[in-house]
């Protein structure tokens, strides 16, 4: 599947360093500065207010997609979309729920569906329902796989991805941890990197990914793994917490690495590190991915090693300009990507200034 990145300036603002990308295939969008109410490209503006869009969001407690929804609406709003013509519904973390959801989004005769997935494995069923109606789609933040995106592409489907290649992000944790230096990290003095590692839904692409390539990114850098625990906890702090504690009371001081495929998970495994007496960035080294304002604090402070930068600002903005190019007789690229950005002690205050 070609994918093509365009650039994109963020909507907010950083240093060179900081900038990501994320962009689709006939224009360059801007997702604005400071004033929201700024249209994100002369395409994408205007007054849409008869318009009626759908979004389904694979479930509202999820810390990142509460961020990332909440901006997809005010941007909507401020391209001239009417309040009362965008409905955002739960999926509750239910395949079957998000899928009833669907047929009475294409039932109510919607212009345009956005859609975050409960499963990706789901795409094929609702990419083909979605298409018959005539109605176009863009999948956020949960990536179908390959074979799928290749439909759209054969077809000539009116039906995108909009978000971040994971396996970008689990490299940059696994660089953050490789950037410590085995000589800080090996504290058991077994020559190895002694990791636990707290996975979102197994079944989600970005989990895989993350999961993959945070360790990859160690051994490629020649280091020596020992995987203690691969445990799954749903994207959800709480679980994350009680996984994290069993896991410190299997394994004790022996573990030296917690990664954690989101920073709700990484919240969960801090409060368990600290209720066993543990200390990050001094006896034990911590990971996230999304870059959570209250993350960015706690690298700011220490606590947490790093994150990476999940830019719900403009993978919302890119979602919604899709969907406006679609919903105007436009086309996209079958694939619109985005950059993450790795988040450590050096800038996550630049990060966090430029998110309030």
């Amino acid at each position: 599947m070609k994918r093509k990145l365009l650039s994109l300036v963020c909507a907010v603002t950083m240093v060179a360093s900081l900038l990501v990308g994320c962009g689709g295939a006939t224009e360059t969008a801007d997702t604005g500065s400071a004033d929201s109410g700024e249209a994100a490209s002369t395409e994408a503006s205007g007054d849409y207010a008869d318009m009626k869009v759908g979004v389904c969001i694979y479930q509202f407690s999820d810390n990142f997609m509460t961020l990332f929804r909440n901006e997809l609406q005010s941007y909507l709003i401020s391209q001239g979309f009417a309040e009362g013509n965008i409905s955002i519904v739960d999926g509750a973390n239910d395949q079957a729920t998000q899928t009833g959801q669907i047929d009475n989004f294409i039932a109510s005769g919607v212009d345009v569906l956005i859609v975050n997935l409960v499963n990706s494995s789901s795409a094929p069923t609702i990419t083909d329902k979605v298409v018959a109606a005539g109605i176009p789609l863009v999948y956020i933040n949960r990536e179908p796989d390959a074979e799928e995106e290749a439909r759209w592409s054969e077809n000539g489907w009116n039906v995108t991805y909009v978000g971040c290649d994971a396996r970008q992000s689990g490299t940059m944790q696994g660089e953050m941890i490789v950037d410590v230096g085995l000589d800080k990290l090996d504290m058991n003095g077994n020559g190895k990197v002694d990791y636990i590692m707290i996975e979102g839904d197994p079944e989600n692409v970005d989990a895989q990914y993350r999961t993959e390539f945070s360790v990859k990114a160690l051994t490629d850098a020649g280091l020596e793994v020992n995987e203690l625990a691969d445990e799954v906890a749903n994207w959800d702090q709480a679980q994350a917490q009680e996984k994290v504690q069993n896991a410190l009371g299997m394994h004790g001081n022996d573990i030296e690495v917690v990664f954690c495929n989101n920073d709700a998970m990484a919240l969960g495994a801090l409060q368990s590190i600290q209720a066993a007496g543990r200390t990050v960035n001094e006896d034990i080294y911590l990971v996230g991915v999304d870059a959570l304002t209250e993350v960015l604090e706690d690298v700011i402070a220490g606590t947490i090693t790093g994150t990476v930068f999940n830019d719900h600002i403009a993978q919302s903005h890119s979602a919604a300009d899709a969907a406006i190019k679609f919903a105007t007789g436009g086309t996209n690229e079958y694939y619109i990507g985005c950059d993450y950005v790795k988040v450590t002690t050096e800038n996550a205050q630049e990060v966090l200034d430029s998110l309030k």
